[in-house]
């Protein structure tokens, strides 16, 4: 069986194995969001050839590595995006996280996983809240709601009405999450993208373009934070 991850020492990196029975070919791939690598090969390929090919890319990944955005990881006495402000990290005694007006008070220890779990308590709150608000305002109920943390969409809603959100909406301003609760929720009515759909986000929200604009510029920088 081959590994999940590959290991290159020039560049340092880690790479991602991902074996799709559809590939034809070898690729690699480099996330514009958190710059993660990722190798995708086909079933049955000996790894050796991946590995062979790995070192073949090995000056691409260089000049994509030196492009790919930087990775924050929170840490004591740093700082964090939360609910659209930057606020301090200041340490204190208790073993969680905290959060008080103008700062998030955290653990020496484990700050990040502390600070996680801190943040997807608020989402939760403040995600209900928002969803309840729209629901109530269109007349429909949804189904259950989780939490995750998708790269490639900040919600979804599926037939039966159960949605999905990404926690890390916390850290952008408010109309963001507010934003995605609506867009979500207007599926209850629509289930597509269709002018009915954007007619249903708009009557909930009016002023959806401007948050709408923000995750397109700026959210992917929420995925820049490694909790880890």
């Amino acid at each position: 069986m081959a590994p999940d991850t590959l290991y290159l020492s020039d560049p340092q990196a880690e790479v991602r194995l991902r074996v799709n029975p559809r590939a034809r070919r070898i690729t690699l791939r480099v996330s514009s969001v958190d710059g993660a690598i990722t190798l995708t090969m086909p079933p049955r390929l000996p790894l050796a050839e991946a590995e062979a090919f790995l070192a073949r890319q090995a000056e691409w990944l260089r000049s994509r590595l030196a492009a790919a955005p930087t990775i924050i990881k929170p840490m004591a006495e740093g700082a964090l995006p939360f609910q659209g402000e930057t606020l301090p990290l200041i340490t204190h005694s208790k073993a969680r996280a905290l959060f008080a007006p103008g700062a998030l008070y955290v653990p020496t220890s484990n700050p990040g996983p502390a600070l996680a779990r801190l943040l997807k308590a608020r989402a939760r709150v403040a995600l209900v809240a928002a969803s309840d608000h729209y629901a109530a305002a269109l007349g429909r109920s949804y189904g259950k709601m989780s939490l995750r943390d998708p790269r490639g969409r900040w919600g979804s809603c599926s037939a039966r009405g159960d949605l999905m959100y990404a926690w890390r909406l916390i850290m952008a301003p408010p109309n963001v999450l507010n934003y995605v609760a609506a867009h979500e929720i207007a599926h209850l009515a629509e289930m597509n993208h269709s002018t009915a759909f954007w007619d249903v986000v708009a009557r909930l929200m009016p002023d959806y373009e401007a948050p709408r604009l923000w995750l397109r510029q700026q959210g992917s920088a929420l995925h820049r934070y490694n909790f880890s």
